[in-house]
């Protein structure tokens, strides 16, 4: 199975290496490295990495923690092949030439970019800000992989920003900007596998792609969860 491992390392020559060499012991044939970080001489990386089903996790976790300075931040399934340049302008174009199918289109694609587990467009009550507790948000459209009922993480104040809920799940949230529409994404906690959380970059990204949608579709997003027009008689 495709995995995705986070790992957070001395920014240092050789620990890479070092990174790298225990994962292909461990029996882990890496596929993608993606840098999402470097600060404070301090760096964390992704890793995708294809794994034998067969084989326990743990084995790895332990090879990589025994590595000096070393910190496995999360490790979890990735859904669809690593991410490449230029994904994110293809699924935009594929929005533009199909606005129809524009949202659906998005929420479908956006667990695939960023190594998730399902994602939905949730519609937030326009008087979201005056009830207490914040306001109930109820789903437009699901990805497949989405549970029935979602359990929605609270997405009000309508603002990009990432979240763990108490089971340890994680969940991105990015807004429309219009309609209360509020992209969600989550990554499942699950007994074998830990998510990381989602990174600030991966919340730049998810923001970016909802803000580029939302000009493309623009009065589309409005139409979203109303009801249908019955033809008259």
């Amino acid at each position: 199975m495709l995995l995705r491992v986070r790992v957070t390392l001395p920014d240092r020559p050789g620990t890479l290496g070092q990174v790298a060499r225990t994962l292909g012991v461990s029996g882990a044939d890496i596929v993608q490295v993606v840098v999402l970080e470097r600060l404070g001489g301090r760096a964390v990386d992704d890793f995708t990495v294809v794994w034998p089903g067969v084989a326990r996790v743990e084995r790895l976790l332990a090879g990589l923690a025994a590595i000096p300075g070393v910190r496995v931040d999360g490790v979890w399934r990735a859904i669809g092949a690593p991410t490449t340049t230029g994904q994110d302008a293809e699924l935009l174009a594929q929005v533009a030439a199909n606005p129809a199918d524009g949202l659906a289109t998005l929420v479908d694609a956006v667990p695939g970019l960023l190594a998730a587990d399902w994602s939905v467009a949730a519609m937030v009550p326009v008087d979201w800000a005056s009830r207490t507790g914040g306001g109930g948000a109820t789903v437009g459209h699901a990805s497949w992989r989405t549970p029935v009922p979602p359990m929605l993480p609270e997405v009000t104040p309508l603002r990009a920003r990432s979240m763990t809920a108490p089971d340890g799940g994680h969940f991105a949230v990015a807004p429309f900007g219009r309609a209360g529409l509020v992209l969600v994404v989550s990554r499942e906690h699950s007994e074998t596998l830990t998510p990381a959380a989602f990174h600030s970059t991966e919340v730049d990204r998810l923001a970016q792609l909802v803000r580029a949608c939302a000009v493309i579709l623009g009065d589309r997003l409005d139409l979203v969860g109303a009801p249908p027009v019955s033809a008259k008689p």
